[in-house]
C-alpha cells in the first residue's frame, strides 16, 4: 500500500489540505484519523468540513461520539475515544453506508467495525510545531483518490 505525506507547518495548511480533500468527497466514503493528542485531527475534520460547506462550527464529538453536520453532503463525525472499553455496535453500518461522509477519530478503537476500504489518516507532531499527515489508502477508489490530490502542485509538501 503506497502512503502519501504532508508536512503542515501551520493549522491553516491542515484545513487547506483537508479541503482539497473535500472536493474529492463522495457519499459513503469513510475517513479514519489517528494521530498523537493535539496534533490536528479535528482542526483536519474542521477543515473538511468547510471544504463541505458546513458553515457551523465543527467540534470535536468527545462526549457525544457522533455528531451530524449538513453541507454539500452530510458529514458524520465520530470521537468514539470514549468507547475503548465498550463493546457497543452504535449502529456504525448506517453511517458507513449512508448518504454522507464519516470521519472516525480514533478509529482504531471499533477496527471491527470499520468499512474494509478507507482512507487512513494520521497526524503526529514533527519539529517546530509541524504536523507530519500520512494518508494510507486502503481500497482502489481511495488509491485514485489520493493520487489525484497529490499530483496537485498545491499540495506538494
Amino acid at each position: 500500500m503506497k502512503t502519501y505525506e504532508y508536512v503542515s507547518h501551520h493549522p491553516e495548511d491542515t484545513v487547506a489540505l483537508a479541503m482539497k480533500l473535500a472536493q474529492y468527497i463522495q457519499p459513503k466514503d469513510v475517513i479514519t484519523l489517528e494521530g498523537d493528542l493535539g496534533a490536528g485531527k479535528t482542526t483536519f475534520t474542521k477543515g473538511l468540513a468547510k471544504g463541505l460547506g458546513i458553515n457551523r462550527n465543527v467540534s470535536s464529538p468527545t462526549f457525544t461520539i457522533i455528531k451530524q453536520y449538513e453541507g454539500r453532503i452530510p458529514l458524520y463525525h465520530m470521537d468514539v475515544y470514549r468507547l475503548e472499553e465498550s463493546e457497543e455496535d452504535l449502529g456504525f453500518d448506517e453511517y458507513f453506508f449512508g448518504d454522507g461522509v464519516t470521519v472516525v477519530e480514533w478509529a482504531h478503537i471499533i477496527e471491527p467495525y470499520l468499512p474494509d476500504e478507507r482512507l487512513h489518516i494520521t497526524i503526529h507532531h514533527a519539529d517546530g510545531g509541524s504536523r507530519i499527515i500520512r494518508f494510507s489508502p486502503i481500497g482502489q477508489r481511495y488509491e485514485q483518490l489520493c493520487k489525484e490530490i497529490f499530483s496537485d502542485e498545491s499540495v506538494s509538501h
